[in-house]
């Protein structure tokens, strides 16, 4: 009980959770899912903590830890790739690494980025010119009632950051990848080239969850030039600042509240919106007690 969720959040902000809980079967989450829906007892499904911030107030009801499902299985299919078969709770990195060791190709581009499996398919991820829906094979889940499901991917489903999960309640446990063979040292290189471009973005310099801003084609440029041709690199409010090196950008610089943040966020969008006439659209989502806060 009252766990707090700046100890699972890649911000390091965030208030007590009522409840928190970590299964690691199947059987659990239905259980679980079922008993909660009866009780009319909230759920949160938390990954990696990345592209969410959590309220000072902290999430009433269950948030429920997907970070024990994390098994790791290669099968080799009839027509030479090979179904990469992970749980939800592994870190996203992780996977890549993995699969770049058995001189698999098709994750390299989500390298370094923070966050789990099932993050990263919920908001279908996407960085240099790939996404999870190019290579996602199915999505195991359990539903908002509580029901097993295997989902197989329809490419109507997906868009920009955008997968039929979002909206729901469900649970996702488990997926596959189809990867195809590739050269290990050169997969390596890749990744490495990734992780050198989010370093020198500052994605690691402080706390943050990465980009705050989705990019839209529509508004001429990226997020982080339109915010930065505004001048407002190195903003800040109480202990959250807009990153010296990239603008779309916002760190906790140690002493930040979610408040603080989340008032950066909404200045952004606001200095956006009366120079250029548009709201830029976050990636991050609020959760918890942000109507009380």
């Amino acid at each position: 009980m009252n766990e707090p969720m700046s100890a699972h959040t890649t911000y390091r902000v965030g208030g007590p959770a009522d409840f928190y809980v970590r299964p690691e079967r199947v059987d659990d989450v239905v259980l679980l899912i079922r008993t909660a829906r009866e009780a009319a007892i909230p759920v949160f499904v938390l990954g990696g903590g990345a592209n969410i911030l959590v309220s000072d107030r902290g999430i009433r009801g269950i948030v429920l830890d997907s970070g024990g499902f994390r098994a790791q299985h290669f099968e080799t299919q009839s027509d030479g790739s090979t179904l990469f078969r992970v749980g939800a709770g592994l870190p996203v990195s992780d996977a890549s690494a993995a699969a770049a060791e058995q001189g698999l190709a098709g994750m390299a581009f989500i390298y370094s980025m923070p966050g789990s499996v099932g993050g990263a398919v919920w908001m279908n991820a996407r960085c240099y010119g790939a996404c999870i829906a190019d290579i996602l094979a199915y999505v195991d889940l359990v539903d908002e009632a509580g029901e097993f499901q295997h989902y197989i991917p329809r490419e109507a489903d997906f868009a920009y950051k955008v997968s039929p999960f979002q909206g729901r309640r469900t649970v996702i446990v488990e997926a596959g990848f189809r990867l195809t063979p590739g050269s290990t040292d050169e997969l390596w290189q890749q990744m490495r080239e990734v992780q050198h471009d989010r370093d020198m973005k500052g994605h690691f310099a402080a706390p943050s969850a990465g980009s705050v801003f989705k990019n839209n084609r529509d508004f001429g440029a990226p997020s982080g030039q339109i915010i930065d041709g505004l001048g407002l690199r190195g903003f800040q409010i109480g202990g959250a600042r807009v990153s010296d090196l990239h603008a779309n950008i916002v760190q906790n610089t140690g002493t930040a509240t979610a408040a603080d943040i989340k008032a950066v966020i909404d200045h952004i969008r606001e200095e956006v919106r009366r120079a250029r006439g548009f709201l830029l659209d976050p990636e991050i989502v609020l959760v918890g007690d942000w109507a009380l806060a």
